[in-house]
């Protein structure tokens, strides 16, 4: 009996080793997907916006969820929206950012206090959760890496010459130290896992 629990607790640790692992993977590969292809995710993006807002309107008219819950998913709508205007560039120092992860948090706290007060099925708090919460956040989220390839443009804020002449280097200088998801990833990648050697024929 007690080396069959040992055992069951190593496999949960293999499974949750290989499940991160998975997310990982799928992680850095969608964040190269979106980096490649920016058009196309602003699109799925832009419908995934008007998707969770046409929830929240089904859920107005079809359920019992407050009203005050589904005003706050669209007004969180909204402000994706408004983000999805310059994509792929996203300045988290923006009023429009700062608001969406604000409503975003109050969003999270008004839905957790409503379903621990009114009795809805694991399956059900998870759909709300994920379809009208986590999903175009985390949509946002895997695209902020689309921002670090971005050729300058004329309606750059920084002046593109701090001191180099070459106005296409000193734009990727500066770019090469901004944080984002596939950096990370690839960070994580040259770190962790073993290199191969390519053989001098």
């Amino acid at each position: 009996m007690f080396f069959f629990y040992l055992l069951s607790l190593l496999s949960l640790a293999v499974q949750a080793t290989f499940i991160t692992l998975s997310i990982a993977a799928g992680l850095y590969y969608l964040a190269e997907l979106v980096e490649e292809y920016t058009v196309m995710a602003k699109y799925i993006i832009t419908w995934t916006v008007i998707g969770t807002a046409s929830i929240h309107i089904g859920l107005l008219i079809f359920e019992d969820i407050p009203l005050y819950l589904n005003a706050l998913g669209l007004v969180q709508q909204a402000f994706h929206i408004l983000l999805l205007k310059d994509f792929p560039v996203v300045r988290i120092t923006s009023v429009t950012f700062v608001t969406a992860v604000l409503t975003l948090v109050l969003h999270h706290y008004l839905a957790f206090k409503f379903f621990g007060t009114v009795f809805y099925s694991f399956s059900e708090v998870l759909s709300y959760f994920t379809l009208c919460l986590w999903v175009v956040p985390f949509a946002l989220f895997v695209s902020l890496s689309a921002n670090d390839y971005v050729l300058p443009t004329t309606g750059e804020k920084q002046p593109l010459l701090l001191g180099d002449n070459n106005v296409l280097t000193d734009y990727l200088a500066r770019k090469s130290k901004k944080y984002s998801l596939l950096s990370f990833f690839s960070f994580a990648k040259d770190s962790i896992l073993p290199q191969r050697s390519k053989k001098a024929f």
